[in-house]
């Protein structure tokens, strides 16, 4: 199996959404732009949100597994995906991308 690299690329939040729906909380994210994991035999790496990685896990499976070009051609690098968290008031972007 190959591993599998994991980029935070981008996070994107909705103040007017987190105003009108979210009750507030103090401290929501740990994830940080630039940070990087590796998942080593589709394992959840240390430090890894579970909430992400719940969203990530098919495609990290399937790039480990050797499997990609997924929807015909979505990824300039057919080996890599991007994929972004389920939380719908700060989604973070991560590129999940096969490595040796």
């Amino acid at each position: 199996m190959n591993k599998v690299r994991i980029t935070a690329v981008r996070q994107t939040i909705y103040p007017d959404l987190m105003a009108k729906y979210e009750n507030p909380i103090e401290h929501a994210c740990d994830v940080t732009e630039g940070q990087e994991w590796i998942s080593v035999d589709c394992q959840c790496p240390e430090g890894m949100c579970a909430a992400a990685w719940e969203s990530m896990k098919p495609f990290v499976e399937s790039l480990a597994k050797g499997v990609g070009n997924f929807y015909d051609g979505w990824m300039r690098n057919p080996m890599s995906a991007m994929i972004s968290c389920n939380d719908g008031f700060r989604p973070f972007s991560f590129y999940i991308e096969a490595i040796k």
